[in-house]
């Protein structure tokens, strides 16, 4: 299933909201599941983001739809990657030579 690694800031709102993080994290948890994906993992961090998290979803319109409910909800904002593991990047590496 393709990896998806959202780097995640929060508003005043979430900041305000700090000590509900965790549960926030379940609830976004929760919710990806519900809409076919997954939440691999999620950090919070030191720098210029306040939180990662890896999510793996079946296609680019599902983890889309993951991150907008998470950041409709008005506590972070996000920008996502599309992350490959070496297994994808072979494949990506081997059309190259065609």
């Amino acid at each position: 299933m393709p990896t998806y690694v959202a780097l995640l800031n929060w508003t005043d709102q979430g900041i305000r909201g700090y000590k509900d993080t965790a549960k926030r994290a379940e609830a976004f948890a929760a919710a990806t599941q519900n809409l076919g994906a997954k939440l691999l993992k999620i950090y919070w961090t030191v720098g210029p983001y306040d939180l990662v998290a890896v999510v793996e979803a079946p296609d680019d319109e599902t983890a889309a739809a993951a991150l907008l409910q998470l950041g409709g909800a008005g506590n972070v904002r996000t920008a996502t990657l599309r992350a490959f593991d070496p297994e994808e990047m072979d494949r990506i590496i081997a059309k190259t030579a065609g």
